[in-house]
C-alpha cells in the first residue's frame, strides 16, 4: 500500500480522513509501509490501528504512534479529533476500527491478485498449513505468504494479509473457530479462491454442544467460496456432505479419496496423522497448480510437535499449543510410533469439552495405555480422571509448575517425552524446563 494516498487508503478501509491531508514529509512513500495494531511496535511510516478491547482503547495511543514516526492512524471519531491536534499524520475516523482494519485487508488482497488458500480444521490446521507453505515454496518463482503464529483471527488474519507485500502469489492463511460467525468472518475478509477443512472433531463442544454444530462452522468456508472455487475435504467425513456444494470444485483427500498417496513426496515425518494433513496440503497445492517433490522441507510452527533432542539423549515432543480428543490421540500415535525407548507423556487438562468432559479424559487413558506410554503425568484436574483408565506408572499434578519441577526427575537417557496439553494449561513451561536441566 505504500504507492497509495491517505484518499486511496480511507476509500479501501469504508472510513472517512478526518481534515484536510497533510503535508508529507519529503521523500516518504504516499501510503503506509505496514500496519500494526500495537503502538509500542509502531516504526516510521506505520498505519497504527487503535481497536478498542475490554480492558483498553487502542485509540488513546495515538500519540504514541505518531510520536514514533507512524504514516497515520485508523481510529475512533472521539480518538480522531485528538489525533488531528498531535505530530504531522494521516488521520482515518471510523465509527468501527475494526471494520476498517478488516476492510483494508480485503481491498489489499485484491490489489495483490494472489491466490488465496484458506485452512481450517478442529485440530492439525497449523500444521497443514506449515506443510502447504513448505510445498508451495518448491516452486521458485513463486513469493508465498503464509499466516505467522497466531494469526488467524477477525484481527489476526486482516493483519496477515496487510504483512503481504507486492508481488505475493499465493496466500496462505490459517483460519480460527471459536463460534458460529467466526469463519464466515474471515471468508468474506480473504476470499478464498480453495478452502481447506483438515477435520471434523470434538473441539469447542462446550460452546457448540454437538458435532453437527462445529461441523457446520467450519463449513462455513464452504459457504464462502465464490462458484468454481476449489474445496479441499476428508474424503470420509459424512459430517461434511450436507454442506457440499454442486458449484464447487470438490476434492477428496485421504484414504480412498482423491489424494490418497504423496506420489513423489518424500516427508520427515513418520505418523499417520502427519501424513494425512500433508495429504490436505497437497490436495491445496494442486489446486493452484504446484506439484511438490522430493524431500519436503519444513519447519513447524512453535509449540506445534518440534522434536528438541537433549543430551542423554533425550527427545522431548514440544506440542502444548492446544489439545482435544482427536489431537491428543493423533499425538500418542506418534509417541508410540517414534519412540525407540520409553514413552513418557506429560498431558494437561482438554479443556472446553463440555459436559462429557470427564469421559473424553477417561478414555484417554485408555488410548494411552494402548500407546504403550511406559509414564504418565496428568497436569490438572481434569486430566486426573486418566488414572481411572491408565495402569501403568502415572503420576498427577495440579498444574503446569508441579509438572516442570517433577518431570526431569522422571526422565532417564532414551527417553521420549510427549509434553500436550490445552493452551490455558501452559505446559510449555515442562519442555523448558527439561531443556533447561538438560543444559546444566
Amino acid at each position: 500500500m505504500r504507492d497509495w494516498s491517505p484518499e486511496q487508503v480511507a476509500a479501501a478501509a469504508g472510513v472517512g480522513l478526518a481534515g484536510s491531508p497533510v503535508r508529507r514529509v519529503a521523500g516518504q512513500a504516499p501510503g503506509p509501509l505496514r500496519v500494526t495494531i500495537d503502538s509500542r511496535a509502531v516504526q516510521p511510516g506505520d498505519l497504527f490501528v487503535g481497536l478498542p478491547g475490554a480492558h483498553v482503547d487502542g485509540g488513546q495511543y495515538i500519540h504514541e504512534a505518531l510520536a514514533a514516526g507512524a504514516w497515520g492512524v485508523l481510529v475512533a471519531p472521539e480518538h480522531a479529533l485528538d489525533a488531528r491536534r498531535a505530530r504531522p499524520g494521516v488521520v482515518l475516523a471510523a465509527d468501527d476500527p475494526l471494520a476498517g482494519l478488516q476492510a483494508l485487508a480485503r481491498c489489499w488482497r485484491r490489489a495483490l491478485g494472489a491466490q488465496v488458500i484458506g485452512i481450517t480444521g478442529s485440530t492439525g490446521k497449523t500444521s497443514t498449513k506449515d506443510m502447504l507453505a513448505a510445498m508451495l515454496a518448491q516452486d521458485r518463482a513463486r513469493h508465498v505468504v503464509a499466516s505467522e503464529q497466531n494469526l488467524n483471527t477477525e484481527i489476526g488474519l486482516p493483519l496477515q494479509i496487510l504483512r503481504a507485500p507486492a508481488g505475493t502469489d499465493t496466500l496462505v492463511l490459517e483460519m480460527a473457530m471459536r463460534g458460529s460467525g467466526q469463519i464466515a468472518e474471515l471468508v468474506a475478509i480473504a476470499e478464498p479462491d480453495v478452502g481447506v477443512i483438515v477435520n471434523v472433531g470434538p473441539v469447542h463442544l462446550e460452546l457448540l454442544g454437538s458435532l453437527e454444530a462445529i461441523a457446520a462452522t467450519k463449513a462455513e468456508l464452504l459457504v464462502g467460496l465464490r462458484p468454481g472455487a476449489t474445496a479441499v475435504v476428508p474424503f470420509d467425513e459424512p459430517l461434511l456432505d450436507a454442506h457440499l456444494r454442486t458449484d464447487l470444485r470438490i476434492v477428496t483427500f485421504g484414504e480412498g479419496g482423491d489424494v490418497a498417496d504423496l506420489g513423489e513426496l518424500e516427508l520427515p515425518f513418520d505418523s499417520a496423522h502427519m501424513r494425512r494433513n500433508a495429504l490436505a496440503a497437497l490436495a491445496a497445492a494442486r489446486a493452484v497448480g504446484v506439484e511438490p517433490r522430493g524431500r519436503l522441507e519444513v519447519t513447524l510452527s512453535a509449540l506445534r510437535g518440534q522434536r528438541t533432542e537433549l543430551p542423554g539423549p533425550v527427545v522431548v515432543i514440544d506440542d502444548c499449543y492446544n489439545a482435544n480428543p482427536m489431537s491428543m490421540r493423533a499425538a500418542l500415535d506418534d509417541l508410540s510410533a517414534s519412540a525407540s525407548g520409553r514413552r513418557v507423556a506429560v498431558l494437561g487438562d482438554m479443556l472446553e469439552l463440555g459436559p462429557d468432559e470427564g469421559r473424553f479424559h477417561e478414555e484417554l487413558g485408555d488410548y494411552a495405555a494402548a500407546a504403550g506410554v511406559d509414564v504418565l503425568v496428568a497436569v490438572g484436574p481434569l486430566a486426573a480422571r486418566i488414572r481411572e483408565r491408565f495402569r501403568g506408572e502415572l503420576h498427577a499434578v495440579d498444574d503446569a509448575a508441579a509438572a516442570a519441577a517433577l518431570v526431569p526427575e522422571l526422565v532417564a537417557a532414551g527417553d521420549t517425552v510427549l509434553v500436550k496439553g490445552s493452551r490455558g494449561v501452559g505446559l510449555e513451561v515442562v519442555a523448558e524446563g527439561l531443556r533447561a536441566a538438560a543444559a546444566e
